[in-house]
């Protein structure tokens, strides 16, 4: 059944995005995707259009974001770059506000603390082990929160464990405290984030999701 609503979709060939981008396609969904290397994609649909560009580039976001209801990212951070979540969320928002879109859902590490937290000490070493060995990408993550939080779309950050690439599905929890598990099924986590789309539950909020 097609959709109503046209998305647009960053980090759609990571290993959670691929995940996404089966499951909208078999929910009737049409999109546009952001590709830095469209030749090395290899899906066939009328239901997606390409965009080729990067993140870090305005009027590849603006041309991505045209025409589109939401906006949703499962960016990973490529090897060898600066971190960049901050300059892709930045970019984001300024061509969602220009074209008077509302919905940014986008996924994000544990790492990232709230004011509404309460990590335990497992959440709390992962944290801690990230803001050691990671500390620009870490902390670009918690800057990309409060340029969220600083904005006025209605947003949801889902902060993850690791991902596992499967096709089975499992029971999960959603926390805004703590992450309770150590992993999510990518394909749990596709549909947790189309489910998104249409309740307003974690708006403006940064849910943990994990697999129990």
């Amino acid at each position: 059944m097609q959709q109503s609503i046209k998305l647009a979709i960053i980090g759609g060939t990571g290993k959670s995005g691929k995940y996404l981008v089966q499951a909208l396609l078999n929910q009737g969904f049409y999109f546009k995707m952001l590709l830095r290397n469209p030749d090395n994609f290899h899906i066939q649909s009328p239901q997606i259009e390409i965009i080729k560009g990067d993140a870090r580039d305005y009027h590849a976001i603006l041309s991505l974001v045209e025409g589109c209801q939401a906006v949703i990212s499962t960016i990973g951070q490529p090897v060898g770059e600066s971190s960049i979540f901050g300059d892709a969320t930045r970019n984001v928002l300024q061509a969602m506000k220009e074209c008077n879109i509302n919905r940014y859902i986008v996924t994000t590490g544990l790492n990232v603390d709230t004011p509404f937290d309460n990590k335990s000490p497992k959440t709390k070493f992962g944290t801690d082990w990230m803001k050691q060995n990671y500390p620009n990408t870490t902390a670009d993550k918690q800057q990309e929160y409060e340029m969220l939080v600083d904005s006025e779309i209605d947003w949801t950050l889902i902060r993850l464990p690791m991902i596992e690439q499967t096709d089975a599905k499992g029971n999960i929890d959603v926390s805004l405290e703590d992450c309770t598990g150590d992993k999510i099924s990518a394909t749990d986590l596709a549909d947790f984030i189309i489910k998104q789309l249409f309740e307003n539950q974690y708006v403006r909020a940064a849910p943990f999701i994990t697999n129990i």
